[in-house]
């Protein structure tokens, strides 16, 4: 999003595409730059990207963040890939839900 808001910045300044792409061209790609650049003349002011479709994410909840929970409090030696195993999810979706959990301690 930060992009977006330099983007928006020079499409007010008045600068074109192709002069945005060269002043962020090592932080953006020239397409991103060309489709915000479309959206801002097509009226659109908000930077957010628009809502994506396709499945949303089932593994972040706050169940399973307290399944993740509740299974270190019962057994500190289990390791991320069998609680991941356990509860079906992937290891990295594990070692975030168990970063949550210790952040609060």
């Amino acid at each position: 999003m930060e992009q977006c808001v330099n983007i928006k910045f020079c499409f007010k300044l008045g600068n074109t595409a192709t002069e945005t792409h060269e002043t962020l061209v090592s932080a953006v790609s020239k397409k991103c730059v060309f489709e915000w650049f479309k959206r801002f003349r097509d009226g659109k002011e908000d930077v957010e990207d628009e809502p994506r479709s396709g499945r949303p994410p089932t593994s972040t909840t706050p169940d399973n963040i307290e399944r993740v929970r509740r299974m270190l409090a019962d057994d500190r030696r289990l390791s991320l890939r069998m609680i991941a195993e356990e509860l079906k999810i992937s290891v990295i979706r594990c070692e975030q839900h168990y970063s949550r959990t210790f952040a609060k301690a």
